[in-house]
């Protein structure tokens, strides 16, 4: 109790300047770097206080950030005119010699990090002048634009850095974004983000951002309620029956549909899901808008394919199939199933998952309905990829992937994929599907590529590899202090330079 009234006065006496934005932050960054961070707590710092070559408009398109404007010489040749005047937060120059060291250094032995693989077609790259780099490419790519989005280091600071790894300016970096570092971070303390008055664009609005460390969900929306955070996430449970009348003329709602999808896939190498009425049948016998209103109270939308609904790739007029028990039946009794000899397998998720293992209690109820008897298994969840997942030991598995602006179909609906270690851990062999992938990434028409990537999503669905399930709303809560806001396809914070408080 004491100690929740020093952290309650703690945040009291920081919530007293009016220009200061309340934030809590469930985990401790651990090196913010855009190289090296691959933990969403250091992800969501180090977007504050670097910038990329370019970035996501509000509609979700490419557009010039560091960069501004860019030509393809030829596919395989990639022009970028950067932007002048750009100054580093220390007031060094923002150059061209940045983007070359950025990227031979991130190339280097001493840095460990995955998102090298994202520039594994890159074969050089030339400085014509200090505003100027030439990109070339082993062939020609559809992300040879789009990996640009990645943060460019300050070369006059890291090039005499040896061990990147273990470096201090991960702790107190700098950058050219909107929000910079004064203090380097600590374990499980505040963060105090300054706004860079030479931000390029112009100045934040907002004078400081503080992030305070609060570990667990409950203590947030306490201190949501007791309102000293002028933003948070709510749960469809808080927002329903948890918050009145009070709650919300302090904060506005804002809900969108997240960047994430939950689906039930299918071992494409059992027997019994090798058969497409089977893998059908199952899809059309649960309703999916039955499970987002119990698990969710309505605050979601079902999942229908493997791309963002309303992004460049999903298909306008795409209509999916929708729950019909009846269908199934008449399915499951032209594979061979009935009373006497149903369809049975065993589902597996994880455990710490609440909300996938009542996903797979409903699903169980739905698929009973119709004579298929499912088992839940669930497990801790390294245990669960490793001894299940991964070597695919199982029959159906209940996980989720997250949706992207720029989607790599690759990764996990590529038949090349399906080996140790690879995300296409259900078997889906598709040879049209591999080719339109393969085609797809030797395009830079976003054009070409959209309709491809089309084609691709109706195939996949058409295969039932997966029953897509729900794609859960994110909720927020803003103080109804901050004006500026327009929520686009991104969220809600694309432009939170222009956002002001208002007392």
């Amino acid at each position: 109790m004491r100690f929740l009234l020093s952290f309650i006065f703690t945040i009291l006496i920081a919530f007293a300047d009016s220009n200061s934005f309340h934030r809590s932050i469930s985990a401790s960054p651990t090196r913010i770097n855009p190289l090296l961070a691959t933990d969403s707590a250091s992800g969501e710092i180090t977007n504050w206080i670097f910038n990329g070559l370019v970035k996501f408009d509000t509609n979700g398109s490419i557009a010039p950030d560091l960069a501004s404007s860019w030509y393809f010489e030829d596919n395989k040749t990639l022009i970028f005119h950067l932007r002048k005047g750009v100054k580093w937060h220390d007031g060094e120059p923002f150059s061209a010699k940045d983007v070359k060291f950025t990227y031979e250094f991130m190339k280097s032995k001493r840095v460990i990090t995955p998102y090298k693989s994202d520039f594994k077609y890159v074969s050089g790259i030339d400085v014509i002048d200090p505003y100027t780099i030439k990109i070339h490419y082993k062939q020609a790519y559809f992300k040879a634009l789009s990996i640009w989005m990645m943060g460019i280091l300050p070369a006059h600071l890291w090039r005499y850095e040896k061990s990147p790894m273990k470096s201090k300016l991960n702790k107190l970096p700098i950058g050219t974004g909107p929000y910079r570092l004064t203090k380097a971070i600590k374990i499980n303390k505040s963060i105090k983000l300054k706004r860079y008055k030479e931000y390029y664009e112009h100045t934040p609005f907002i004078k400081e951002q503080i992030y305070h460390y609060i570990g667990d969900p409950s203590t947030e929306f306490m201190m949501l309620k007791a309102h000293k955070l002028d933003i948070g996430g709510l749960t469809p449970l808080q927002i329903t029956r948890q918050v009145g009348e009070e709650f919300k003329r302090y904060y506005k709602i804002y809900e969108q549909a997240s960047h994430s999808y939950t689906y039930l896939g299918f071992n494409l190498r059992e027997s019994k899901f090798k058969d497409l009425r089977v893998r059908r049948a199952i899809a059309l016998a649960i309703n999916k808008q039955e499970i987002i209103d119990l698990l969710f109270f309505g605050h979601g939308k079902p999942c229908y394919g493997p791309f963002m609904p309303k992004s460049w790739v999903y298909p306008k007029d795409f209509k999916p199939e929708v729950y019909n028990p009846k269908l199934a039946k008449k399915l499951l009794k032209e594979a061979g199933y009935n009373s006497k000899h149903p369809l049975k397998f065993t589902l597996i998720t994880n455990t710490a998952n609440e909300t996938r293992i009542n996903t797979a209690e409903i699903i169980q109820q739905q698929l009973l309905k119709v004579g298929i008897k499912m088992k839940i298994r669930t497990m801790e969840w390294q245990a669960f990829l490793n001894t299940v997942v991964f070597p695919r030991h199982f029959e159906a598995v209940l996980l989720g992937w997250s949706l992207s602006l720029v989607p790599d179909a690759y990764m996990i609906w590529h038949s090349d994929s399906d080996k140790k270690g690879g995300f296409n851990f259900v078997g889906y062999h598709n040879k049209r599907v591999d080719r339109l992938i393969k085609e797809s990434e030797k395009l830079v028409n976003l054009k070409a590529f959209s309709k491809n990537y089309k084609k691709i999503f109706r195939l996949i669905v058409a295969d039932y590899p997966y029953v897509f399930l729900y794609i859960p709303n994110s909720i927020t809560a803003v103080s109804r202090r901050v004006k500026g806001i327009t929520p686009s396809i991104l969220g809600i914070e694309h432009n939170f330079i222009d956002w002001k408080i208002q007392e």
